[in-house]
Parts: C-alpha cells; sequence; structure tokens
C-alpha cells in the first residue's frame, strides 16, 4: 500500500474519495451476511452490534466506522467481504446513533472516544477464544488508536494489532481542512445533513441539552463540535475536544503493532500534519502513499473495486499475529 498507485481513470483525491463510496464494487458475489446484537451499556443505553460468522476461535476482525458510517458503508462491506473470503470472523461496532436507531443517553460519539472503545473491546474479548484484529477507519481509526495509546501495556491483554485508515490523527487540523473551500461545500454539508437532524431529535429526547439555535446556524463541523459533541462529552469546545482527542500526540505510547494509513491527497487529512516515523515509536508502522483519497484507494478497470484497501490492510495484520 505504501507504493499504492491509482488508477489512471481516477485522477485526485477528491474523485478517488467519492467515487469509490459511491460506484466502486465492493464485494464479489453475494452480499455478506450480518447478524445483529443488541448490547446494553453501564449508562443504560445500547450500542447495535453486527457480526459474521460464530466461530469464537477463528481469528476476528474488529471494524470501528468513520463518521456518519455504519456496516453499510461501502469499505466496511468490503472489510466483511475480506474476512468471509479468509476465514474470519468479523465484527462492526456502531457508535451511538449510528445503526439506523437513536440512541437514549444524552450523548452520541466523538473521534476521542476511548472509554467506549476499551468497553466494546472488553466485552468482544470476553466472548472470543481466538486472536482479535482491530481497524479503524477515519473518525474510528484515531478513537482506536486513542485507546491503544490510553492502554499501553495492557492492550496486548486485548487486540494483537490495530489499523487506523484515513484517520485525522491531528483533529485541528483535519477540521480546519475540511471546513474550506470545495470540501465545506462538498463533505461538510453532507456529513451535517444528518448530523443536525440526529442532534435535534436528542433535543427532543433531552430538553435543554444545547442551544437549538446556535446548533441550526452551524455552518461548519468546527460549530457543530462547539455546541453539540464538545459540551455533551465533557469538553470545553471545540478547540479542547480537538486537542485532548488527537491521536497524534500520543502514538508514541502504543505498544502493540499497529498501522497508520494516511494517502497525502486526502482531502480531509492534510499531508503537512502527518507524522513522521521518528515520532511515532517502534510499535508504529506509518503508510502514506501519494495517492488513495479518504478511505478510496480504488483499484482495477472502470469502475473499479475497494477490495486493494482490506487486501493490503489485512496482510499487514496477518505477518503481526
Amino acid at each position: 500500500m505504501q507504493q499504492y498507485q491509482a488508477p489512471r481513470w481516477l485522477i485526485g483525491g477528491n474523485a478517488q474519495t467519492i467515487w469509490p463510496a459511491l460506484f466502486s464494487k465492493r464485494f464479489h458475489g453475494p452480499e455478506p451476511s450480518l447478524t445483529r446484537e443488541r448490547w446494553a451499556t453501564p449508562d443504560r443505553d445500547f450500542v447495535d452490534v453486527d457480526w459474521h460468522g460464530n466461530d469464537s476461535t477463528k481469528p476476528l476482525l474488529v471494524l470501528f466506522h468513520g463518521l456518519e458510517g455504519s456496516s453499510s458503508s461501502h469499505y466496511a462491506q468490503a472489510f466483511a467481504h475480506w474476512a468471509r473470503e479468509h476465514g474470519w470472523r468479523f465484527v462492526l461496532p456502531h457508535f451511538r446513533g449510528c445503526s439506523g436507531e437513536l440512541n437514549l443517553a444524552p450523548r452520541a460519539y466523538h473521534s476521542g472516544d476511548f472509554e467506549e472503545i476499551g468497553w466494546i473491546l472488553a466485552r468482544i474479548r470476553s466472548q472470543h477464544q481466538g486472536v482479535i484484529a482491530a481497524v479503524g477507519v477515519s473518525l474510528g481509526g484515531n478513537a482506536l488508536l486513542r485507546w491503544a495509546e490510553e492502554a499501553g501495556e495492557s492492550a496486548g491483554a486485548i487486540a494483537t494489532a490495530v489499523c487506523a485508515v484515513s484517520s485525522p490523527i491531528d483533529l485541528a487540523a483535519g477540521g480546519h481542512a475540511i471546513g474550506t473551500g470545495f470540501n465545506r461545500q462538498v463533505y461538510t454539508r453532507m456529513f451535517l445533513r444528518t448530523m443536525k437532524p440526529k442532534a435535534l431529535r436528542k433535543l427532543v429526547q433531552h430538553p435543554g441539552l444545547f442551544d437549538r439555535e446556535r446548533l441550526l446556524a452551524a455552518r461548519t463541523l468546527y460549530e457543530f463540535d462547539d455546541v453539540f459533541t464538545a459540551p455533551l462529552h465533557g469538553f470545553r469546545g471545540t478547540d479542547d475536544y480537538w486537542l485532548r482527542g488527537s491521536a497524534k500526540p500520543h502514538l508514541n505510547r502504543i505498544r502493540i503493532p499497529a498501522l497508520v494509513l494516511n494517502a497525502r491527497n486526502d482531502p480531509f487529512v492534510p499531508a503537512h500534519c502527518l507524522p513522521q516515523q521518528r515520532e511515532v515509536g517502534a510499535f508504529v508502522t506509518l503508510w502514506q502513499p501519494k495517492h488513495g483519497g479518504h478511505v478510496g484507494f480504488p483499484g482495477g478497470r472502470w469502475p473499479g473495486h475497494v477490495q486493494t484497501l482490506p487486501e493490503q490492510v489485512m496482510g499487514w495484520i496477518e505477518s503481526r499475529i
């Protein structure tokens, strides 16, 4: 993947982000079948968890999705297909409110939510006997790295290896990038189109939780996070959230094999903010190909496929277990 080259017919970071998500082939054959479980959380809420396979002795891939993602996301279906074809078990835990049903507690999810990641992984470990590897995509990858950083040596009792794909490990740099120019007009609008209605439904559940007019006026993720995400999760504001939630400053604390994959033409994650190997410690491997976009990495002839990403990531993981 370090030497990844995008197809000649798909040029530029935006094209390599948008086209694979909408049009490239996600899997071969029938769609991977998933079985849903609902887990009660310690704070009297729930998370929905989608499984493929039930043999607890097989290797297990845990996939944490990105902002407003789910088990229907193109990358989730691609990784689920890889797991099915290679004899792995697969599970995707949905962050709060992302499974199609609004969660109950006065909270949602965020990029630094390592406590939630830790609780989910511990529960998975308690019911799975085989090897566990975890992959986080975009927001989910940053949160997964934050868990590995906070867990330190103890992470190895849960997972053998972790990987973050296209993750905004510098939240401030990523937040400012998505809030300007083309990104603001396309990606920010796309995210707010689903995030605002869910936040307003949360306000109906919990009257007075935040300022409705400020939320309606939000035009950037910075503004949305300042009125909703940050205060609901114990941060003083967006700046505090982005500072404390970013994985980049703490990568040298990781003590299990970790792969951090970021394309240098990712519209959401500017190349200038990506770490160098000397900054991250011996357990962390950096892949920073020139091409790939944001969770794109398409391959093949038109209309392309998205199997290159799971093939390369899982090849790296299998070499570590």
